[in-house]
């Protein structure tokens, strides 16, 4: 096994882009003697420059040591050819995405180090295996996927392909550890983890666009502040731009035989017809005047009325909350059994839509408004049947926003927004587990580096619940009649078992 802790480790980057750069800068950082090759000669010596000059500007804000700066430029070598890469122990290729270019990088490179070396590509859409097959030792090939900006993307996928040896992983995962970043170990599989993992959020919600249930702005703010994320994820396809994001949609899909979980949305294929990129074109689902975000501004709630409330009884842990919430409120709570005449009825569904809960309860879907319960902190979710009046509509918004917390009125919905997302992704997630992609602890530990998560999906999971996780799914896979909100066999017997998501086979 290679020793990657050795003072005199030789690390080659083929290739001197954004990702080259980043990774010879940490791994300069680390002690690593790099030597930089590009097929354009000049590339080398601008990426050099740019890297002393980055190391140089962290030093003038006190981020690093002046003479670790000094120390880490002094590492970084060039090679004006491939032979001048003889003496290293590892190669990573970070050239362009194209896997016949990539296979004969490796096929040269095969020619010139010893059969030792570990080559690693930082592929992040392409087989490892399929790289690695051409190669006349393909078992020293494997995975070394780092993420943009590398440097303050602190997380990197360290893939073992199908014919990956075990100390090449290992090698590479203790040279991430050197290199001041967290590995992740994953079998070759389409979008490795985080790709992979990361397709709930934003196919969910673009399934949400396309139903009519709320507008993009909508959809942004409930997941944002209701449900936690850093960024919605209609912002988050806007920094990205069509022209990345929605490739990477369609590639996971076809690459898992239309696997009905990862299914793309034509609104995106659309708007990239249109040149609606993000940011990039100066316009996406938002719009960028000047480079800055011009994001609607939310309508005022309306005033608080002086309604009476029934509250439905058939959730009664959680109606008890909620009724707790309401009295706070100053809502006049109804007692009886049934409500009034002239009552707003309020339900609180999990995984079904306001028309499904109100008919199960015999109450008039005129008068009914669904409340999103598992998430009243932040933003408030308001679900209309099809028939709900305005009144109704507008007398519910103005009590759930009396406090100043704002609130959103979607279309009918099963599992309204927060619901059905995050059950989304926690499936996605529990079936990555059972695919034995990567274990429990890594999957989590991907996502939250890798995509700023506020959990992994399986710690995201055990914090809603598996059971009503997997309630959540089978009420909207019952809905639907859609083989995409089937539940992973994860989730199911850990939710039959009552344990945590993270738990291991034993």
């Amino acid at each position: 096994m290679l020793d990657t802790t050795r003072d005199d480790l030789v690390l080659g980057i083929v290739g001197t882009g954004l990702m080259g750069r980043g990774i010879a800068q940490i791994a300069a950082l680390g002690g690593v003697r790099v030597l930089l090759h590009d097929a354009r000669p000049a590339a080398v010596a601008e990426a050099r420059d740019a890297i002393a000059r980055t190391l140089a500007t962290l030093a003038d804000k006190g981020k690093i040591g002046r003479a670790d700066a000094e120390a880490a430029t002094a590492r970084l070598g060039h090679a004006d050819a491939l032979d001048a890469l003889a003496d290293c122990h590892v190669v990573v290729e970070a050239i362009v995405e194209q896997l016949d270019a990539k296979r004969a990088l490796f096929a040269r490179l095969e020619g010139i180090v010893a059969d030792d070396c570990v080559l690693a590509t930082n592929t992040s859409s392409l087989s490892v295996t399929a790289i690695a097959a051409a190669c006349r030792r393909p078992q020293r090939v494997g995975g070394f996927h780092f993420f943009s900006p590398v440097p303050l993307m602190k997380i990197v996928e360290v893939i073992d392909g199908a014919l990956t040896d075990a100390w090449v992983g290992d090698a590479l995962t203790a040279l991430a550890h050197r290199m001041g970043h967290t590995p992740v170990r994953a079998q070759d599989t389409p979008g490795f983890i985080v790709n992979h993992a990361g397709r709930g959020f934003g196919t969910e919600a673009l399934r949400i666009l396309g139903e009519g249930i709320a507008g993009v702005a909508d959809i942004d703010r409930v997941l944002r502040e209701a449900a936690g994320f850093r960024m919605g994820p209609f912002e988050l396809q806007d920094l990205t731009g069509l022209d990345v994001s929605h490739p990477v949609m369609e590639s996971i899909y076809d690459q898992y035989y239309q696997e009905p979980r990862f299914r793309p949305s034509p609104i995106t294929r659309q708007r990239l017809a249109a040149g609606l990129l993000g940011r990039k074109s100066g316009r996406g689902f938002y719009s960028y005047p000047d480079g800055k975000a011009a994001f609607p501004a939310e309508e005022p709630a309306p005033p608080k009325g002086e309604m009476p409330v029934w509250l439905s009884r058939r959730n009664a842990p959680v109606a008890e909350c909620v009724a707790m919430l309401l009295e706070k409120l100053g809502a006049m709570l109804e007692t009886g059994e049934r409500p009034s005449a002239d009552a707003l009825c309020l339900v609180l569904p999990l995984g079904e839509d306001a028309t499904t809960a109100a008919l199960a309860e015999g109450l008039d879907p005129t008068r009914t408004l669904a409340l999103d319960a598992l998430a009243l902190d932040r933003r408030r979710t308001l679900m209309r049947t099809p028939l709900t009046t305005r009144e109704m509509a507008a007398a519910a918004h103005g009590l759930l926003a009396a406090d100043g917390t704002p609130v959103t009125v979607i279309n009918d919905s099963p599992g309204f927004v927060v619901q059905r997302v995050l059950a989304t992704i926690v499936n996605i997630g529990c079936d990555i587990a059972q695919q034995r992609i990567a274990t429990p602890e890594d999957i989590d530990r991907a996502v939250t580096l890798g995509l700023g998560y506020p959990k992994g999906p399986l710690a995201l999971g055990d914090a809603l619940g598996p059971a009503t996780v997997l309630a959540i799914l089978d009420t909207m896979h019952a809905f639907y009649r859609d083989p995409r909100y089937r539940p992973s066999p994860w989730l199911v017997r850990r939710a039959r078992l009552g344990v945590s998501l993270l738990t291991p086979e034993n």
